[in-house]
C-alpha cells in the first residue's frame, strides 16, 4: 500500500476540507473568487512552459523554506 505525502502542514483532514470547499462552491462563486485574486496587487500570474513546471515548483519551495 502506498503511504500519502503531504506538504508540511498538511493531512487528510485539511486535503479534504479543500476538496469541499471547491466541490460545494457555485460557478458564480468560483469566479468571484477567481477575479478576486487575479486582482491582488501583491500577485504576479505569468504562464510558465510545461517543461520548467517542475523547476519553478522547486524554487517557489525553497523560498518558502529559506
Amino acid at each position: 500500500m502506498t503511504e500519502n505525502r503531504y506538504p508540511k502542514g498538511w493531512d487528510a483532514e485539511r486535503v479534504r476540507k479543500v476538496i469541499e470547499y471547491y466541490d460545494s462552491q457555485s460557478d458564480d462563486e468560483a469566479i468571484a473568487e477567481f477575479e478576486a485574486a487575479h486582482e491582488d496587487q501583491g500577485v504576479t500570474w505569468f504562464a510558465v512552459p510545461n517543461e520548467l513546471a517542475d523547476e519553478v515548483r522547486r524554487l517557489l519551495a525553497s523560498r518558502r523554506t529559506a
